[in-house]
């Protein structure tokens, strides 16, 4: 790769995350730490905003914008594979903004990779999720994003029913099944609950704040820490509470 390339290349990966360490740049971009020590420095010479250091991570600053890119061949085929996946095992409110976006793609595109785009012989029969449980995934997707807590009526494994107060923290995919992972106000401890379990599903007026101890990334430090793996590794069986 061209060293021109390469600096492109970084601002692009740093450009797409929240914080990027020198670690992941260098394994992405197949070079050494001190490689990216290097091209960073020289990028912030040149006056590209790039905030951080090393050992830390980088990110860009506020109002740095790059051109609109064109996508590769191999980048369309990827996006449409992936929209025509998401749209069978997502909400319905979640499908049709995939639905917009993927059009907003394919307008974008040359007329010869638009038609090599959507020929491809990928495809995702709608036969995915029952709509009482799309239903459910968009509230709770939604509760997520505004911290309101809701109120459940929930059948575990054994059928046995209970109603719990939760706040819930993030809805997880494992091909199949989606799971909420929530603090229960019941049980004082992080839980997961499959949603085609949830019976009925009241989301409530009242807000919760982040806590310490009770947070999303908490969560995931706890269940990592109890498995001795990474969450990538996990499977609805390992979810916090499942069963409770």
């Amino acid at each position: 790769m061209r060293r021109a390339d390469r600096l492109f290349q970084i601002v692009q990966l740093i450009r797409g995350r929240r914080l990027s360490t020198a670690a992941f740049l260098a394994e992405r971009l197949e070079v050494s730490q001190r490689t990216i020590y290097r091209d960073v420095a020289d990028l912030q010479h040149q006056g590209v905003p790039i905030e951080g250091e090393a050992g830390v991570g980088y990110r860009l600053g506020a109002g740095f914008e790059l051109p609109p890119l064109m996508f590769s061949q191999g980048e369309a085929n990827a996006l449409v594979a992936a929209a025509r996946l998401a749209q069978a095992w997502l909400d319905a409110g979640l499908a049709r903004e995939v639905e917009g976006a993927l059009g907003k793609i394919l307008s974008v595109l040359p007329p010869a990779a638009r038609v090599a785009a959507e020929a491809q012989a990928l495809y995702a029969p709608s036969v995915g999720l029952e709509p009482r449980v799309q239903a459910t995934l968009q509230s709770l997707r939604e509760a997520v994003h505004s911290r309101h807590v809701v109120q459940i009526r929930y059948a575990d494994v054994q059928g046995r029913p209970s109603e719990r107060r939760l706040r819930p923290l993030g809805c997880f995919y494992w091909g199949k099944v989606w799971t909420l992972s929530a603090w229960c106000e019941l049980r004082g401890d992080f839980r997961g609950f499959r949603i085609d379990r949830i019976v009925d599903l009241v989301v409530l007026d009242e807000q919760f704040r982040q806590e310490p101890g009770k947070t999303l990334a908490d969560m995931l430090r706890k269940v990592e820490a109890e498995m001795g793996s990474c969450p990538p590794e996990w499977g609805p069986a390992q979810t916090p509470g499942l069963n409770a």
